[in-house]
């Protein structure tokens, strides 16, 4: 099972700022690697953060110097702030956590930024 709740989300201008959480159990926050990536219609999946149990981060290129992703170890949940929003960042994003060779996805939720 998953057991990722993703919140966040939505309707957005060009430029503005959406948060994304993704929150777990706290043995799989303390043991697995979490992030998100992202689908846009008729595109590939692609990375957009990831960061491991150890607090490694590494970014899409697409996303860098606007996206952060960070760690509440408080409330076992992984953060994405995604800043000066593009029109082009439209998309379903998706929170994974990743223990060894298997990865478990969330539901995903919608990002959509207007020109």
């Amino acid at each position: 099972q998953a057991q990722l709740v993703e919140s966040g989300g939505g309707l957005v201008q060009a430029g503005g700022s959406l948060r994304l959480s993704c929150a777990t159990s706290r043995t799989i926050f303390s043991t697995n690697a979490m992030g998100w990536y992202r689908q846009a219609p008729g595109k590939q999946r692609e990375l957009v953060a990831g960061i491991t149990s150890g607090g490694n981060i590494n970014y899409g290129d697409a996303v860098k110097g606007r996206f952060t992703i960070s760690r509440d170890n408080a409330k076992n949940t992984v953060n994405l702030q995604m800043n000066s929003l593009k029109p082009e960042d439209t998309a379903v994003y998706s929170c994974y956590r990743r223990y060894g060779p298997v990865t478990y996805w969330g539901q995903g939720t919608q990002v959509t930024v207007s020109s």
